[in-house]
């Protein structure tokens, strides 16, 4: 059962809303990270991300983003091509056994496009220590070869990033997720994965508006955690 950490003494309110540029996914900047500032934020659909990506090298503040795009999958829209259902055979699933190892995996330096930095690192292993962060990891054997981490309030998932180390772990691990979250609640949950890639376009992943996204947040979050995270 999560831990609800004590309030953020920032208010996102608006911040997402009606001042948000209506072309640009960069809405707020500054605050900080604690858990309830975190946390505040998902629920206002906002997420942080250093602006000075891949790392806040040059002491740029944190940014805090709502896409004019929202990258979303929808539990029964996720695409599980007979190749990858073939792969998902050689994998185990497993949730929150190298929440760490995880993140570490998706915020290696030499990834292209990494973001990840120590204060990112800090704030989620943090929130998974208060039950809110959760890893879906894949496995063969002994050796962790794949995996995603993110945020799970209510119904909502917020995908924050994944890895692989072999071929199709990363996508064997999203179709853990969804196996997960597929209860009776199903039709109700989301998945947030930011911005709609190609690749993840391919997975099922479709795009909807920020205003779309904002209108659906509060439905979604007053859904129950899957029961594992309950």
């Amino acid at each position: 059962m999560p831990v609800e950490p004590p309030p953020s003494r920032w208010r996102f309110e608006g911040d997402s809303g009606p001042r948000a540029d209506p072309e640009d996914d960069l809405v707020a900047m500054g605050a900080d990270l604690e858990p309830g500032t975190v946390l505040a934020a998902y629920r206002h659909g906002l997420f942080p991300m250093p602006v000075g990506a891949p790392a806040r090298s040059r002491g740029e503040p944190m940014g805090w983003w709502s896409p004019v795009r929202r990258g979303v999958l929808p539990l029964d829209s996720l695409v599980v091509s007979r190749s990858l259902r073939r792969s998902c055979r050689d994998f185990e699933v497993r949730v929150d056994t190298a929440f760490a190892e995880v993140l570490d995996a998706c915020a290696d330096p030499r990834r292209p496009h990494g973001w990840i930095d120590a204060s990112i690192t800090e704030a989620y292993t943090r929130l998974h220590h208060l039950g809110w962060a959760h890893s879906v990891e894949t496995w063969r054997g002994d050796r962790l070869v794949g995996g995603l981490y993110g945020i799970a309030i209510g119904g909502l998932f917020a995908g924050e990033s994944m890895f692989h180390r072999v071929t199709d772990a990363s996508k064997a691990a999203l179709v853990g997720l969804v196996e997960l979250l597929t209860d009776e609640h199903a039709a109700d949950r989301l998945i947030d994965v930011q911005w709609a890639t190609p690749h993840l376009a391919s997975l099922g992943v479709q795009e909807t508006t920020r205003d779309a996204y904002l209108a659906r947040l509060p439905g979604v979050l007053a859904v129950p955690l899957p029961r594992p995270w309950r």
